[in-house]
């Protein structure tokens, strides 16, 4: 049994989806890792999870079901943490995800809101996920492209990102899921009070994301990120195709981390990162004193 010390905060967050891609194994992990990383933005570690699972069983085997649930078991216990039981009901469609409960320090939570005047901004994975998605179930993408490239770094835990940033005066942290990294890098300036400017040619794009987007794939939430961000405080400096914008709402499952810290520091994290595997690790922009907002050049 679980012996919390007084002197950490408990974390308590849940989280779960609808399947990204068709083979039940993958669709585990990837959902655990999402669910996982609310805990890794703000600093903590993770100790237990529980499954939530919604799943048509008059329709599908349960075989299917077996396979998710090893892939999220799996991906838990990478994690360091333990499966501890969950729920389930009977569904049209299969969702899954898990709560998780996680520790963290009093003094070394992250929030989205400690973004400074001065900071750099360190994106930990690439973008471009949600149209990945569409693009396999559409037939625009073979499934061996998204498996052999892809799924692994979005199926990866942020366990090394924040272990990294935990060496430095990391001042501010998000994941980049639902929204688009436009629409949580805004609630970063809004929370933090601050202006941000991020530099899009720096922004790491997932491969055959922007093909997809060339070639008419999109997905359900852009238009909706699209529109939640353009009602604050956002200046497009650089000229962007249609498919550049598609790319910045494009909404992620199991996004990376963003960190706001020091700039004098933010090259010696990026380092870091790559020597600990996060390959795609880059500085994106900086934190200005601007009045809150975004400013993409």
């Amino acid at each position: 049994m679980y012996q919390v010390s007084p002197d950490l905060a408990m974390i308590n967050t849940i989280d779960f989806i609808t399947p990204p891609v068709d083979d039940p194994y993958w669709f585990g992990q990837v959902a655990a890792a999402n669910s996982i990383s609310d805990v890794y933005s703000m600093g903590g570690r993770p100790l237990t999870a529980l499954n939530v699972v919604m799943f048509p069983s008059k329709i599908l085997d349960t075989g299917i079901l077996r396979e998710m649930l090893q892939g999220g078991h799996d991906k838990v216990v990478e994690a360091g943490a333990v499966l501890a039981g969950g729920h389930s009901v009977d569904d049209e469609e299969p969702k899954y995800g898990l709560c998780v409960n996680g520790v963290v320090h009093p003094d070394k939570i992250l929030s989205n809101a400690g973004a400074l005047p001065g900071d750099a901004l360190v994106l930990t994975k690439p973008l471009g996920s949600g149209v990945l998605f569409n693009a396999v179930r559409s037939g625009k993408l073979p499934f061996s492209s998204l498996e052999a490239d892809v799924l692994p770094t979005i199926a990866a835990l942020n366990n090394l990102a924040v272990e990294q940033a935990a060496g430095f005066k990391t001042h501010a942290c998000t994941d980049v899921t639902g929204f688009g990294i436009l629409g949580h890098l805004m609630e970063m300036a809004n929370g933090s009070k601050t202006g941000l400017v991020i530099n899009y040619d720096q922004l790491p794009i997932y491969p055959y994301a922007a093909d997809m987007y060339a070639k008419g794939e999109t997905t359900g939430s852009n238009k909706a990120n699209e529109a939640m961000v353009n009602t604050h405080n956002l200046k497009i400096q650089k000229e962007l195709t249609q498919v550049d914008q598609g790319l910045l709402y494009d909404p992620q499952t199991s996004g990376g981390l963003i960190f706001s810290l020091p700039s004098g520091e933010a090259k010696t994290l990026v380092s870091q990162l790559k020597g600990a595997g996060v390959a795609d690790a880059t500085i994106i922009g900086e934190v200005t004193d601007n009045r809150p907002g975004i400013i993409l050049a």
